[in-house]
């Protein structure tokens, strides 16, 4: 691509597209333990795939970037707890690649050992933020809140200790993994409760131009001048490219330096984009292009849709 970008969008990855088609099946890592949302998504996506659990987010970066794994699925937002804010430290100064995005619906089952009830059931265990999404079947039941570091780890917990007063909120596949059973489906609070995942890849993946929707990611640095980032994404506003994602932080501890990362729709060959992203650099520095991947339909569905043209 010409221009002030740095990355490339060619390289020797095809995309997923939806599915793990143009990849030969290898190991593809995660973070959490068997049985959680990523896991889930992994399974899905990817069902012909070894899936490799890291404790954090850091192993799994460098799972990959090590060559131990091919692929990472990783979450980066969520519909009600925001950005996952850790992913947004790594991305940036990782080695790898954006080459695709999953939506997945979330869902929390309420389980504990086989032959619980639920008046028997005193505490539920999970991780903070699934605790804070079922709060009504917590309170409904009258349990005890219990924080665990994963909420597939809850439910081995529940397992291990064998205790019928224990119950864990956790992904459907949790009760399969470890033997648990299900007194409760879909207790989450809201049912719009939705993540998106990003598979990223030591390689760039080969998106044509003009092959359906696109999602560009980029991150920049702005320039200390007034108004730098008004003008820097005026370039887009002017060209009528559709940024869906914009968000800023701090660099290096310093509260004069502002680094930002930013979604559009749309390919850097595409004239209005490599437009924008030409203006762009004459108001930032040290754009670096994060990936260039298929829009999940998920996107098009989720878009609101127009009222009818009336007479």
């Amino acid at each position: 691509m010409n221009g002030p970008v740095n990355g490339s969008v060619n390289g020797t990855v095809s995309p997923a597209n939806g599915s793990a088609d143009g990849f030969a099946p290898g190991r593809i890592a995660y973070q959490g333990e068997p049985g959680s949302n990523s896991h889930m998504v992994c399974k899905q996506h990817y069902p012909a795939w070894e899936a490799v659990p890291c404790a954090s987010f850091e192993d799994v970066f460098a799972t990959v970037e090590g060559g131990d794994a091919e692929l990472a699925m990783i979450p980066i937002d969520n519909s009600i707890a925001g950005r996952v804010s850790d992913i947004h430290h790594f991305l940036p100064t990782s080695r790898l690649h954006i080459v695709a995005e999953h939506f997945l619906r979330i869902r929390f089952h309420l389980m504990a050992m086989p032959g619980a009830s639920l008046p028997g059931i005193r505490t539920v265990h999970s991780h903070v933020h699934a605790l804070g999404q079922c709060r009504k079947v917590i309170r409904e039941h009258g349990l005890v809140p219990v924080i665990s570091g994963d909420t597939a780890g809850a439910a081995r917990e529940v397992a291990e200790a064998g205790d019928p007063t224990m119950s864990a909120l956790a992904p459907p596949l949790a009760a399969e993994i470890y033997g648990l059973e299900v007194l409760a489906e879909d207790v989450e609070d809201e049912d719009h409760n939705t993540t998106r995942f990003v598979v990223l890849s030591p390689e760039a993946a080969d998106v044509p131009r003009g092959d359906g929707p696109v999602v560009t990611s980029f991150v920049f640095d702005v320039r200390n001048l007034p108004a730098a980032l008004y003008k820097a994404l005026g370039g887009f506003a002017t060209n009528g490219v559709n940024m869906t994602k914009l968000e800023s932080y701090m660099v290096g501890g310093r509260f004069t330096a502002t680094q930002v990362l930013a979604e559009v729709d749309g390919h850097p060959e595409d004239p209005p984009v490599r437009r924008a992203l030409e203006e762009l650099a004459f108001f930032t520095h040290d754009i670096k292009l994060l990936g260039v991947y298929p829009a999940d339909p998920f996107r098009a569905r989720d878009a609101p849709q127009s009222a009818p043209a009336t007479d």
